[in-house]
């Protein structure tokens, strides 16, 4: 008898019809003669609406408050799943993150998960139920609660079915599966029914809004496959798992947009290599994630060095307290913010992705009027920083481009 973990998202537990729709697909897993762990997110909109009190209440609530207060979300779906399940007919239990035994570190708001414990779930499994967990949450050696970031129910699912060693991870949310690119902003964006983790965790990290950055991470580290699918329909989604790739994948998979990035650059300091590793050393002890990080040194002494990087808006109020705080330690360090930008990516794999594309990303960029604000690549990566009111345009254009719409014989001969 195998083991599923299974996840719904806030969509597919927004009201008492999909909750037990929910509920149908763990019974039917179970019946399939599956052991089933089952994870939800928080219905609907209902974090948002805390975030939003919260900041009625207080213009900068404490982060272990905050935690206390998101955490009920998932405390709401995980109990009405159960009794969903009951209802049916089915036994089924409902258990904190306190009661498993999910065991992160102390970083309020942005927790990392340290150690699951298997003791509760393989004796509720074992007794014939249904287990129902929250998602995003868990409790550090002191017994606090602490939240692992928005959208990490995924990564709480993964690292479950790591830990069970589950036969697979199924990930319910409101679309078929990956597309090439959001189907809200591209209509002619096609699922993808294959990739591998590298990919995935490229897309997730840079837009892409189906899976969990660390949840992929999670999966490719232990080898979980995860099967992304619609929890409206029985059809199938897009299957992860460690190499995708075959004769007829194409060099560019797909095409993401990240939006509401900020650019700080930090100049004018002599002793900016100690500057730069004292400030990468606050954020990472942080949990503050950035990317496309650029070094120059000036001709001049007068003009001095520069470091810029990009950062979600989101934490841009705790980067400019750590960068005030080192530049005012330092005489003539100067810090700087862009605000309103986005950025666009195109996701490759193999050894035909890079100069080729570059120039044709780059192309379609200038046909459209767009003149990227800073390019970046990697292995299977191509990225350019752009105003965020071109982000739309940009990946619409490069979705086309690529002829990403069409079948994945024959794509992308760049």
């Amino acid at each position: 008898m195998g083991l599923i973990v299974q996840k719904f998202g806030g969509t597919s537990l927004s009201d008492s019809e999909r909750i037990h729709r929910a509920a149908r697909r763990a019974i039917r897993a179970k019946l399939n003669g599956h052991r089933v762990v089952v994870v939800v997110s928080a219905m609907g909109r209902s974090t948002n609406m805390l975030l939003d009190l919260a900041r009625e209440v207080s213009g900068d609530p404490p982060k272990r408050e905050l935690d206390v207060l998101l955490s009920t979300g998932e405390q709401v779906s995980m109990a009405l799943m159960a009794m969903a399940i009951d209802a049916a007919g089915h036994e089924a239990i409902s258990l904190s993150a306190v009661q498993v035994g999910l065991f992160t570190d102390s970083a309020f708001t942005r927790a990392k998960i340290q150690r699951i414990s298997r003791t509760r779930i393989d004796e509720e499994l074992s007794a014939g139920r249904i287990i129902i967990i929250p998602g995003f949450q868990g409790t550090d050696a002191r017994g606090e609660l602490t939240t692992l970031g928005r959208g990490a129910s995924d990564t709480t699912a993964v690292a479950l079915a790591a830990v069970l060693g589950a036969d697979l991870c199924e990930i319910y949310t409101d679309v078929k599966g990956i597309f090439t690119a959001d189907p809200q902003i591209v209509p002619h964006a096609r699922k993808i029914d294959t990739l591998g983790y590298d990919e995935v965790l490229e897309m997730a990290a840079r837009g892409a809004k189906v899976t969990h950055s660390r949840a992929i991470e999670f999966g490719r580290k232990y080898g979980v496959p995860i099967h992304v699918c619609s929890s409206a329909l029985d059809s199938e989604g897009t299957m992860i798992t460690a190499d995708s790739s075959n004769l007829e994948t194409p060099a560019v998979r797909g095409v993401t947009l990240k939006e509401d990035l900020v650019i700080v650059t930090l100049s004018g300091n002599a002793d900016q290599s100690g500057l730069m590793s004292k400030l990468l050393s606050e954020l990472a002890a942080d949990e503050i994630g950035i990317t496309d990080i650029t070094t120059a040194q000036a001709v001049d002494r007068v003009a001095g060095a520069h470091f810029s990087f990009a950062v979600g808006s989101s934490d841009l109020r705790d980067v400019r307290i750590i960068c005030d705080r080192l530049t005012q330690e330092r005489s003539g360090a100067r810090v700087n913010v862009e605000e309103g930008l986005s950025k666009v990516s195109v996701v490759g794999v193999g050894s035909r992705f890079h100069a080729s594309a570059t120039a044709k990303m780059l192309e379609t960029l200038a046909c459209a009027g767009i003149e990227p604000r800073a390019v970046s690549t990697s292995e299977i990566i191509l990225s350019c920083l752009l105003p965020m009111q071109q982000g739309e345009v940009a990946i619409r254009a490069l979705h086309e481009a690529f002829a990403l719409s069409s079948s994945p014989q024959g794509l992308n001969a760049i």
